[in-house]
């Protein structure tokens, strides 16, 4: 990579945390482009060199932070895979990989679900698109573990897929905003038993 894409891909790092920050802050149609080029330390035209709108911004940001997502729940369950895990271990380490992410992006999360549930927008196509990416990951993990026979083969896999990844989600943003003193570990351990309860069948 040379060093003109490195130095787009920086500014664009920047550019999403300030417009995540913001967004969150104060919603979407309050943030101008002033505000998030400010808070990116960059000049406003910078902002149009990297996006023709700030509706393109947002849309690029839903596709980097689900992608770095989907990447960050993939990466475990092959880690998993390499160290001849079961598929219901890959379940829980993704789990606590959702965990992580969401501990590190909170303010994305927090955007992220609240999008999920408006209508009207934009960038719905887009949302649904990667929202899909990232539940195509477990998805595929259920699939393989009911070919395995590890899990039973009359679960639904699609709407257990949404089931895991909307837990993952709802529940980190709850210990964030209600339960702070909790661990990252707690509370993993709270949904990996949810988990081996419900998923795999076991009773612990």
């Amino acid at each position: 990579m040379d060093s003109s894409s490195t130095r787009r891909q920086t500014t664009r790092a920047k550019l999403y945390e300030a417009a995540v920050t913001l967004i969150a802050e104060q919603g979407f149609s309050a943030t101008t482009v002033d505000e998030i080029a400010e808070r990116a330390g960059v000049a406003k035209g910078t902002v149009y060199y990297n996006f023709k709108s700030k509706t393109e911004l947002f849309e690029e940001l839903l596709r980097h932070g689900v992608s770095l997502l989907a990447g960050s729940l993939r990466a475990a369950a092959e880690e998993t895979a390499e160290r001849g895990g079961s598929r219901i271990e890959a379940l829980d380490a993704m789990i606590r990989a959702g965990l992580v992410f969401i501990d590190r992006y909170p303010a994305f999360t927090q955007l992220y679900v609240a999008e999920l549930w408006r209508t009207g927008r934009a960038w719905n196509s887009t949302l649904l698109v990667v929202r899909q990416e990232a539940v195509a990951v477990v998805e595929n993990v259920l699939r393989e573990g009911v070919a395995a026979g590890e899990f039973d083969d009359g679960i639904d896999v699609p709407l257990t897929a949404s089931a895991l990844v909307g837990m993952v989600l709802v529940a980190a943003l709850d210990w964030q905003a209600f339960q702070s003193e909790r661990s990252l570990d707690d509370v993993h351990a709270a949904l990996s038993r949810l988990l081996h309860g419900r998923v795999s069948g076991g009773c612990c």
